[in-house]
């Protein structure tokens, strides 16, 4: 029996009549067996979505690839297939806040993480540390008000030269400009400590006590040139006491930030995130 490798297949396009049936007939015409499929319609949009996965002979995927090429432009698609072996490289930016970071190596080294970690990138030494215990490379980019524009430059050519696939925010606590932003569109995901779009910017916890809210939470999101209103991939809350204190809702904030931020980093792995406007499906 020839040997074959498992593929990912994502598609978006204008909802019309016949889209399964065409792509199954491309799939099963590349000896293409399908063991995994999800699908959705929006209505409103009038917007269809869908996320297969299958095994081909090795060597298939070219040939699919060139289907699809031929198909995509009468149906006005937007398709990738990738290997379901790949493992993206994925650089961690973080500032002073270990929590995140700790978590998603700690995923990683156990093999949870389907990715490669080339370098982590910080504005701070303090967590210098932890990417030495773990072997992975540090590099440390100052960031002053006075010298803004450069450290960002820096940071966007070692990205480059690092090959990134995609960028992680674990609580990297500046702003990146829209430059940066717009090259790696829809690679770039953040945790924010707030159940978006309520407390936005900096501070949230302290701005959810001082409301009363009884609930908190946290949002991983895709980073657009828009301050924390990028496209939404995961959420989650906790609930508050009303006894505690700005420093309990810290305590608590933390646990959900680590749990949304490595679902919502699986799933873009996974190739389980698939954006429309400013709206996802996430197919998990």
């Amino acid at each position: 029996m020839n040997e074959r490798s498992e593929f990912r297949l994502t598609v978006s396009c204008p909802d019309r009549m016949g889209i399964v049936a065409r792509v199954a007939r491309l799939i099963a015409d590349a000896e293409g067996w399908i063991t995994e499929a999800a699908q959705h319609t929006d209505t409103e949009a009038h917007w269809f979505f869908m996320r297969w996965v299958f095994s081909l002979p090795d060597g298939g995927d070219a040939d699919l690839a060139g289907r699809f090429e031929g198909l995509a432009p009468e149906l006005d698609m937007q398709w990738s297939l990738m290997s379901a072996q790949a493992r993206p490289r994925v650089v961690i930016l973080v500032s002073k806040e270990p929590h995140c970071l700790t978590d998603l190596l700690a995923r990683w080294r156990s093999g949870e993480m389907p990715m490669e970690i080339p370098a982590i990138i910080s504005n701070h030494r303090l967590l210098e540390e932890v990417a030495t215990c773990y072997g992975i490379p540090f590099i440390h980019i100052p960031v002053m008000p006075e010298t803004r524009d450069e450290a960002f430059l820096r940071l966007q050519e070692h990205l480059r030269d690092l090959e990134t696939d995609t960028v992680v925010l674990a609580r990297y606590m500046q702003i990146l400009p829209p430059d940066l932003c717009m090259e790696f569109r829809q690679r770039v995901i953040n945790i924010h400590h707030s159940f978006l779009p309520s407390f936005v910017g900096a501070r949230p916890y302290h701005q959810a006590f001082a409301r009363g809210v009884k609930l908190i939470g946290a949002t991983c999101h895709y980073v657009t040139q828009d301050l924390d209103a990028g496209p939404i991939i995961e959420q989650d809350v906790a609930r508050i006491r009303h006894d505690d204190q700005v420093a309990d809702l810290v305590r608590k904030g933390r646990d959900v930030e680590r749990w949304v931020l490595a679902r919502g980093l699986r799933y873009h792995l996974e190739g389980r995130v698939l954006t429309h406007g400013n709206k996802t499906i996430v197919f998990d």
